[in-house]
């Protein structure tokens, strides 16, 4: 029996036994996926209301879009993670390591300067897969320990972050992360094209359901031959790739690659996930969301730093507060929506 065969025999089950969700539990759910987005669109009018023009310029909104764009592509990878049931601590610092790579390759132009850290962190992302999947050590552990390797080899290949190495101006890469269309940055566009088919790959494909499946019981998914290992490798290796990604598009907008780049990025991304409303049990949540978090994240920290007297810390203090509350709220809408 396949997870679609079992979706439909507990259907008509529910169906014929009568056991339907109530309305409370339907309006729960709807909370639980879309309040991530409703956040989003009442701040946006508060803040248009309260700063004015200093927010509301397309200005602003362009230098929101690109800093959410880094996030984007992170967050995207880490919600199949932790749809999978698992966790991803990694991330920061494979985008850290993905820019020195990238101003390292340079010198063999934009095809080194893109797939050598591709490579070099789909490998790490390879490591944490298979001692995640076959190995079943905790994800926790594993990437934990991939953090600071990754931070660790970042510094190492920049002589202790004393040597910062530039990415030449005439290089392709570099004009193309610079480049702006229709008055965005293009890591935008890259972005959002990475959103839209991981977006794709989760609701309309075997793989994406064969995630959900496992995050929701892997005991149950096995058993239903889903390749529960292979599944989990693939996760993490998309995860390190899309992080990776992220890291040459910094790289290429700066022009340089730093080894401090990409610091509590990995927090920030679970955050993300975590508020879009996405469960850390695994088993549910939703790529839209994610979005709808990352950006929801990044248009408050601008809108503290348009109050100009507040400091950054104010922004950790703000986000953790409101990962606090976001977490309290899918507790009991979680309660509500069971049977």
């Amino acid at each position: 029996m396949n997870a679609v065969d079992a979706s439909s025999m507990a259907s008509h089950t529910a169906g014929r036994t009568g056991d339907r969700p109530t309305g409370r539990e339907i309006a729960a759910a709807a909370a639980q996926r879309f309040g991530a987005a409703i956040v989003l669109v009442l701040v946006l009018f508060i803040g248009s209301g309260v700063f004015g023009g200093s927010f509301a310029s397309a200005e602003n909104f362009s230098n929101i879009a690109l800093d959410a764009s880094y996030l984007v592509l992170i967050a995207t990878g880490m919600t199949f993670v932790i749809i999978s049931g698992g966790i991803d601590l990694s991330v920061g610092s494979m985008v850290a390591l993905a820019g020195v790579l990238c101003a390292f390759g340079a010198r063999w132009g934009t095809a080194g300067a893109v797939l050598l850290p591709l490579a070099v962190c789909g490998l790490l992302g390879l490591v944490n897969g298979l001692l995640v999947g076959r190995a079943r050590m905790a994800p926790f552990i594993v990437t934990l320990a991939s953090l600071l390797f990754a931070r660790g080899l970042a510094f190492a290949s920049s002589r202790d972050g004393n040597e910062v190495r530039i990415i030449p101006s005439d290089l392709a890469l570099t004009r193309i992360g610079q480049a702006k269309v229709l008055g965005l940055d293009a890591p935008v566009f890259v972005a959002l094209l990475a959103f839209l088919i991981g977006l794709v790959v989760l609701n309309r494909t075997r793989f994406g359901r064969a995630v959900f499946a496992i995050g929701g019981s892997e005991e149950a998914a096995g058993l239903m031959g889903l390749p529960v290992a292979r599944i989990k490798v693939t996760v993490y290796v998309l995860s390190a790739m899309l992080a990776a990604l992220a890291g040459v598009l910094v790289a290429a907008q700066t022009s340089s690659g730093l080894p401090t780049i990409g610091e509590g990025r990995e927090l920030e991304a679970i955050a993300a996930v975590v508020i879009g409303g996405t469960l850390l049990t695994g088993g549910a949540g939703s790529l839209g969301g994610s979005l709808a978090g990352a950006l929801l994240l990044k248009v408050i920290q601008n809108l503290i730093n348009q109050v100009g007297t507040l400091s950054s810390y104010v922004q950790q203090v703000v986000s953790g507060s409101f990962l606090v509350a976001v977490v309290l709220v899918q507790v009991y809408l979680s309660r509500r929506r069971r049977l």
